[in-house]
């Protein structure tokens, strides 16, 4: 049957047609609908699960994998790096069963710390990688991924960027998904318990390997070219490739050569197209991976070749690349006198939208509740990686840093120990403290640090679009499995003072951080309220008469439902949750609330 899907949705339907046994993931834009289209075709022999991270993901899938059912495992490009402890292990133990491992890439970045580049973690792990350039075509690869990875017994990394992952396509999808049969685990601590000179061994397998899966690869099907044999080629890869032909379609003349595995290379694939070729041009988003392999081969075999990309600064090394920047590419190295679309003069720049907590949020009350509590005091505020990292935003002004998931915890610490007289806070929400987050309060109260631990609790995984987590208790196979609580996981840590809060009871929230920072050691505030997007409220709060415009509800809270209108204070009712922060904060007490929209 045909169905629109985004290009997640066709990863997802790939890798069911594949049969595939297990599914886990943790959720990361640009990659967290591939579990959520799984999720609405669910049958038996399928289990499914957002794991608490991307490690314990690619664990479980590794023993599915082990027993010979194939395993599937999504992330975001960082999240890779969590998993890279067990990848790397694996790739040297291999699989019986297909195991793909998407992770989904970012430039931009439009929502990640970094713009990394996966084809190189995949030559960094020696495995395969797979690079499609649509949701068709991820469609197709992602079970050519699992055909490869059981055919040479290895993981393999899936790599969708941004374009990909979040594209539209119509593909033929089956009516019903059975899942691969297998055998199941035979036990060999030969080859599954990994051991140093295993992993010798291993290695010089896995070298020789890989130059048969480079060959392998130099007839794969989405390795091709178009157009005709010309002294000037176009190298892509990705959605690089799409831009890249859907200009050179009115330049049939010129040859445009696609790989869509970049690890092992296919150099006889590769040689082959070069021939007849005086000059490339290399188009790829991050790194300069295809420009990097084609200049090794050019000076293995002596070729004359002349390379451009973005090694010579023919090509952004940073962002995205789009199709209007492929044309400027192609065109000054084609020499062509090709119009491109008009630039129109007459549209208004679009306005400025910084990111920012939503109208309602319960964090913008818990950062706030904070700042009011400790003004005046040589204070460390230790972000993490989620919503609440929107609390850098002035004016609260209240993240100082952020670097991983996690690393609030943890950072928090490092300043408490240089730093005695500061008052060090970290905070973390509550999706990502079962990620990340128990490990590093269980290091601070093993190494005495003095720290206050500002848990976030929205009952959900907010920014990634709310998936479930061990706090929430309905795991993704639908089962009730019990809500873990937070509060007694801190207590078994050893933490002596746990204390739970409304942060939108702002003065009992102030009085809770004032007690809890005087205290030392390692403390914990649960500020507990839930997100505004998953309990909807139709109460909204009102400017009175008594409003001297002040405007301190605007200048200390940032509320974006809250407006100064030709010097007078608004409340914009389509925004307003009736979270009453604002009723709090004013002065005047000039803010009602309650009332029904």
């Amino acid at each position: 049957m045909k169905e629109y899907v985004m290009g997640n949705g066709a990863i997802a339907l790939g890798a069911l047609k594949a049969g595939v046994n297990v599914v886990c993931g943790y959720p990361g834009t640009p990659s967290s609908e591939i579990i959520e289209t799984i999720s609405k075709y669910p049958h038996e022999g399928l289990h499914l699960e957002w794991s608490v991270n991307e490690k314990a993901a690619l664990e479980v899938a590794a023993a599915a994998a082990y027993s010979g059912a194939r395993a599937l495992v999504t992330m975001k490009q960082v999240g890779l790096n969590v998993a890279s402890d067990p990848l790397m292990s694996l790739a040297y133990v291999g699989v019986e069963g297909g195991m793909v491992i998407v992770s989904a890439d970012d430039p931009g970045p439009i929502s990640s710390q970094t713009e990394q580049d996966s084809r190189r973690f995949a030559e960094f792990a020696r495995i395969p990688v797979f690079d499609p350039c649509s949701p068709e075509d991820a469609f197709e690869m992602i079970q050519d991924a699992f055909a490869y990875s059981e055919k040479y017994k290895t993981p393999v990394i899936f790599r969708p960027t941004t374009r990909v992952c979040h594209g539209y396509a119509t593909i033929d999808a089956a009516d019903s998904y059975t899942p691969k049969v297998f055998d199941g685990f035979k036990k060999d601590a030969g080859r599954f318990v990994i051991f140093p000179r295993l992993s010798y061994k291993n290695h010089g397998i896995i070298e020789d390997r890989n130059v048969h899966i480079g060959e392998d690869f130099s007839l794969y099907k989405y390795n091709s070219s178009d157009g005709a044999s010309s002294s000037k080629a176009v190298l892509a890869g990705g959605i690089s490739y799409m831009y890249a032909k859907e200009f050179l379609k009115d330049h049939p003349e010129t040859k445009l050569i696609r790989i869509a595995t970049a690890f092992p290379f296919p150099e006889s694939f590769m040689l082959k197209e070069l021939d007849g070729v005086d000059e490339l041009i290399c188009l790829e988003e991050l790194s300069p991976y295809l420009e990097e392999q084609v200049l090794k081969l050019a000076g293995k075999h002596k070729l004359s070749v002349k390379v451009f990309g973005k090694l010579t600064s023919h090509v952004p090394h940073m962002g995205e690349n789009s199709a209007d920047g492929i044309s400027k590419i192609l065109k000054s190295f084609l020499g062509t006198d090709d119009e491109l679309v008009p630039e129109r003069k007459d549209i208004p720049a679009l306005p400025a939208r910084p990111p920012v907590l939503c109208a309602g949020c319960p964090h913008r009350a818990s950062f706030y509740a904070v700042k009011k509590a400790m003004a005046g005091k040589k204070t460390y505020y230790c972000g993490d990686i989620g919503c609440y990292t929107l609390g850098n935003a002035m004016p609260l002004d209240m993240v100082d840093t952020c670097l991983c998931m996690g690393a609030g915890v943890t950072m928090a610490q490092g300043f408490s120990h240089i730093d005695k007289e500061g008052k060090a806070f970290a905070f973390i929400g509550d999706s990502t403290f079962f990620a990340s987050g128990i490990t590093g309060v269980v290091n601070a109260v093993f190494n005495e640090a003095d720290i206050t631990v500002c848990i976030l609790d929205n009952s959900t995984t907010a920014m990634t679009g709310h998936q479930p987590h061990p706090g929430t208790g309905k795991n993704m196979m639908g089962h009730d499995a019990g809500a873990i609580s937070i509060p007694k996981i801190l207590e078994g840590i050893g933490l002596k003072k746990v204390v739970t809060v409304d942060p939108l009871n702002l003065d009992k929230a102030i009085h809770t951080v004032k007690e809890c920072a005087d205290l030392p050691g390692v403390k914990a505030i649960i500020f507990k309220s839930p997100c505004i997007a998953i309990e909807k409220s139709s109460t909204k709060c009102m400017v009175t008469d008594a409003c001297i415009n002040c405007r301190k509800c605007i200048l200390e809270t940032g509320c974006p439902a809250l407006n100064d209108v030709g010097g007078n204070v608004k409340i914009d009712a389509s925004l307003c949750t009736g979270c009453t922060l604002c009723m709090q904060v004013c002065p005047k007490e000039a803010i009602g609330g309650g009332c029904v929209d």
